[in-house]
């Protein structure tokens, strides 16, 4: 197969973060390998990565992020529990003694740790990058930034009490900068859905806020001249379609065209 050929059949491959806990917090699971692990992954991200063209892989916090950097052609940072404060700066006393492998909602520094050390090997290859809600705020915090650590009330419900999937409420329109990425995607704004009780505050270096709710709240962030997006929203249970998961795959399409032509480039001299 030629090099022309090979870029236009291979499929790029697009990582995506998870969780880890003890079996024995599943229903059903066998009581002699309770104490082990498991590692959990949202399948709505792969199967929405492998319906728009893209081969999706489950990265465990043991994928050396620098190694499997040279292997992915996109990077999708899952939702979860709260980044731990120690990591932007917040109130640590807020911080559970209790074993994330026993309750996955609480703080996972591990998590922590190899999300932030993906983002920035992703970003240092200039391999696209989607964040999701948690995930956006790991975009923020590995590049520096800050996190607002409760959301006060306010008139737009953030921590919905819908279930998955749903389109969101009628308060959660979220208003787009014009030129921003997500504006090309969505318009001047779009309904969303929403279950987060945190948020970005201050912008790590380079990042620029491209969406808002009505109260003010960052639901987009993007770091202009590259491939990176961060929504609080989710897109993979959103019931209608969300640009966002084709917008990456395209993305890591067009990074593995590029490669696959510098590769023929260089057969050809």
């Amino acid at each position: 197969m030629s090099a022309r050929e090979e870029a236009v059949t291979v499929r790029p491959v697009i990582g995506i973060t998870g969780r880890r806990y003890r079996l024995e917090l599943i229903k059903g699971a066998d009581e002699r390998c309770g104490d082990r692990c498991a590692d959990s992954y949202m399948s709505d991200f792969a199967s929405r990565i492998a319906q728009a063209g893209a081969l999706p892989v489950h990265l465990s916090y043991d994928t050396d992020a620098k190694e499997i950097c040279q292997w992915l052609s996109g990077v999708v940072i899952t939702g979860g529990q709260d980044v731990h404060p120690s990591y932007w700066g917040g109130d640590t006393a807020v911080v559970r003694d209790i074993d994330p492998r026993m309750n996955p909602m609480v703080h996972d520094a591990a998590r922590d740790e190899y999300e932030i050390e993906l983002v920035r090997a992703a970003l240092e290859r200039g391999i696209p990058v989607l964040g999701v809600c948690r995930g956006m705020q790991v975009l923020n915090v590995a590049l520096g930034g800050t996190l607002i650590a409760d959301l006060p009330p306010s008139s737009v419900s953030h921590l919905s009490a819908e279930a998955a999937p749903t389109d969101g409420t009628v308060d959660h329109l979220v208003t787009f900068e014009k030129g921003s990425i997500a504006a090309d995607l969505f318009g001047e704004n779009a309904l969303t859905n929403s279950w987060h009780h945190q948020a970005v505050d201050r912008c790590g270096a380079g990042l620029v806020v491209t969406g808002r709710t009505s109260d003010g709240v960052t639901e987009s962030v993007e770091l202009p001249g590259a491939p990176v997006l961060g929504v609080q929203w989710h897109p993979e249970w959103m019931k209608s379609a969300d640009p966002t998961m084709t917008w990456i795959v395209q993305a890591a399409a067009e990074l593995l065209a590029a490669h696959c032509g510098e590769q023929m480039h260089r057969s050809l001299r």
